[in-house]
């Protein structure tokens, strides 16, 4: 029986959850699809027979797209899967923004530079709380609740 598993649709106003719910979602379909998510496609990769190996692992090459096995081309989409999901789930203000990154890491990384902004952003963001918590006085006869409004 064929059951549809309902994507985390884009929300702005609680992007950290929805980060969260992505992540679980798209590890779901796949194990190796959070690392094209995170890391960029997949390279398809053999043992260099040509040099010979006296310690350690084989140096890798690229395999030739000729050579491929079903489970090389399973995983050479998943970033096409991924970029999928992302382009169903996010509105379209944001979708015109990440339309033309050409891999799923990119259209990931895209939403959190817009909304997160970038380490001095956040920086930024982490010093007003702060300096706000740092000036947060009770007054005298004040309850919790009135400090809070």
């Amino acid at each position: 029986m064929a059951h549809f598993i309902k994507v985390p649709m884009f929300s702005k106003e609680d992007f950290d959850g929805w980060k969260i719910r992505m992540k679980a979602h798209i590890s779901a379909q796949d194990d190796d699809m959070w690392f094209v998510i995170t890391d960029g496609p997949l390279k398809i990769l053999k043992p260099n027979t040509a040099i010979a190996v006296t310690e350690g692992a084989p140096q890798m090459l690229e395999k030739q797209r000729s050579e491929w096995t079903s489970e090389d081309k399973k995983k050479e989409n998943l970033n096409n899967v991924a970029k999928d999901i992302l382009y169903k789930i996010l509105h379209k203000n944001t979708f015109s923004k990440i339309k033309i990154c050409p891999t799923a890491k990119e259209i990931w990384e895209k939403p959190i530079q817009i909304y997160e902004g970038n380490e001095q952003t956040k920086e930024n963001k982490l010093s007003v709380a702060m300096q706000k918590l740092e000036n947060l006085k009770m007054k005298a006869g004040e309850t919790l609740n009135e400090l809070d409004e």
